[in-house]
């Protein structure tokens, strides 16, 4: 897979009420803010939202993209604040996943037991495994042993079972296949006392 099917570099349109400097003119409830590292995670974590949300309600992208950007990246809810994940980030993941479908759920059938097949799980656990999938054949600039563990952690947002150990194993199978060399290298996030 490659990252140049629009042929040019994925960015997101600007929300509702943002200037062309980026600035949102008002940001009462956006909380913004976080690490580089938290607003990726974050990110991931609302990408396989609008992921489920495409799957689910059969919605065209570029709505829930907008939606997203616009409305759920960074606000208040429910008196919680969370980090605002980066919209440029999310917006390539929810594209790039959906455009290229049948390339990532070839990826992950071969990573899959044949006994249950991406169209039998639960639809909140393929959207995670595609982002994960469609980012480990796409973001060479990130170790894949870093994407695995983001989709786990994402995994363990929403479910307390077994779910995660899958991702774990399912996105590992994907990294081999896709990325073995990278996979022989150090993971830049670990020290060697880590190892």
């Amino acid at each position: 897979m490659s990252n140049d099917d629009a042929g040019s570099p994925v960015t997101p349109e600007r929300a509702p009420g943002e200037s062309k400097g980026g600035k949102s003119k008002s940001r009462k409830n956006k909380t913004g803010g976080g690490s580089a590292k938290a607003r990726r995670k974050a990110a991931r974590l609302a990408a396989a939202q609008a992921l489920y949300q495409i799957d689910l309600a059969q919605a065209p992208v570029e709505n829930v993209v907008g939606e997203f950007v616009a409305h759920r990246l960074g606000e208040e809810i429910d008196g919680a604040k969370f980090v605002s994940g980066d919209p440029q980030l999310f917006a390539d993941i929810v594209r790039g996943a959906t455009h290229r479908r049948a390339e990532v759920d070839g990826v992950l059938g071969a990573a899959l037991d044949p006994r249950f097949p991406i169209e039998r799980l639960e639809l909140l656990l393929r959207a995670i495994l595609r982002a994960g999938a469609y980012e480990i054949a796409v973001h060479l600039d990130t170790h894949p042993r870093i994407l695995i563990s983001e989709y786990v952690d994402v995994a363990r947002a929403f479910f307390s079972g077994r779910e995660p150990a899958m991702v774990n194993g399912v996105l590992d199978h994907v990294a081999r296949a896709l990325r073995a060399d990278d996979l022989a290298k150090p993971d830049p996030d670990r020290s060697p006392a880590d190892e």
